[in-house]
């Protein structure tokens, strides 16, 4: 049964890979904004849906630990595992106006929530601000692709991608479907493997450490690989970097204006400084040769071995409360 899940989650995390990038260029094209646009809000969006799920539900039985630690293990596993992979597949093209914008806005959301780590938690006030912070960068984004000229200069990728909706609806459609896909896949793939991990005598801190902490973020994995694939890395690239922002302006605000979430200083020992180094890293990698090429992803990949090991080893401790 444990094997069936796993497989299923596989098969149904690329068919909703494959709806969701399909959607949200066509989205791009109805809307006239550009992929990146459509990757950074529907897709950053969608894909951080569990996230807010595990959040809330953590948030109300009081475990704030598991609230933090999974948008701190999500933001550090989309930089260094996921774009680390996606940039492996097909190197991922940045450009100056990514990097001013969406990029610093990613390094906002870690600076913010290294502040908040020592404020001692969000409020309410506070999450109402942070929401209202986060419509209107949506709103300057979309405003600002609409005056750069929207779609026009990706004819050519919109045209390798193959058949695309090109109705607003079925877009749309495209894109929730590819939504629920990846939530309901990256489910049966974690219970698989937990289950299968738990069999082999896998000990439940190390199975808290990896598959449940990735577990969340195997929908923006999905999506980000199969844009990958079929050369869309500016959808991979919008899909991390919104991600990221949505989970601290967008899931974790939303989590604290239904319940205020303390965060322990404890993350502050490593996890947070993880997050914002590998931040301020993509940003350096975005801005030398405007992409993350295949060396720049080793050193990523390499990057969250690294800390994963510190999370079995040393940190051990922290990192099972934190997740």
């Amino acid at each position: 049964m444990d094997y069936a899940l796993a497989i299923g989650g596989f098969v149904l995390l690329f068919l909703g890979g494959e709806s969701l990038v399909r959607g949200a260029v066509g989205l791009a094209q109805r809307l006239d904004t550009s992929p990146l646009f459509t990757g950074l809000v529907v897709v950053g969006f969608g894909t951080s849906a569990p996230e807010f799920v595990v959040c809330l539900e953590a948030a109300l039985r009081g475990q704030y630990d598991i609230t933090v630690g999974n948008i701190v293990g999500s933001n550090i596993a989309n930089i260094m595992l996921i774009l680390g992979l996606a940039a492996l597949v097909q190197p991922v093209i940045s450009r100056p106006s990514i990097l001013r914008r969406d990029g610093f806005a990613m390094l906002a959301a870690s600076v913010l929530l290294v502040g908040l780590a020592f404020a001692g938690g969000i409020s309410r006030w506070m999450a109402v601000a942070m929401l209202a912070v986060l419509i209107g960068f949506i709103a300057y984004c979309f405003r600002g692709e609409r005056n750069n000229g929207g779609v026009k200069g990706y004819e050519h990728e919109i045209e390798d991608l193959g058949r695309l909706p090109h109705r607003l609806p079925l877009a749309l459609l495209a894109s929730a479907i590819g939504i629920a896909a990846l939530v309901f896949g990256s489910r049966m793939l974690v219970g698989g493997a937990t289950g299968i991990a738990r069999d082999a005598g896998v000990s439940e801190a190390v199975i808290g450490v990896t598959l449940v902490a990735v577990g969340t973020s195997l929908p923006e994995l999905a999506a980000a690989l199969v844009a990958a694939l079929r050369r869309h890395a500016d959808v991979a690239l919008g899909n991390v970097l919104g991600s990221n922002v949505f989970n601290v302006f967008g899931m974790l605000a939303l989590t604290a204006l239904i319940e205020p979430v303390a965060i322990s200083r404890g993350f502050l020992t490593l996890d947070l400084w993880v997050m914002l180094g590998v931040s301020c890293l993509l940003l350096v990698f975005m801005k030398t040769g405007d992409r993350v090429n295949r060396m720049e992803s080793g050193v990523l990949l390499a990057g969250y071995a690294v800390y994963v090991a510190l999370l079995l080893g040393p940190y051990g401790t922290a990192a099972a409360m934190h997740l």
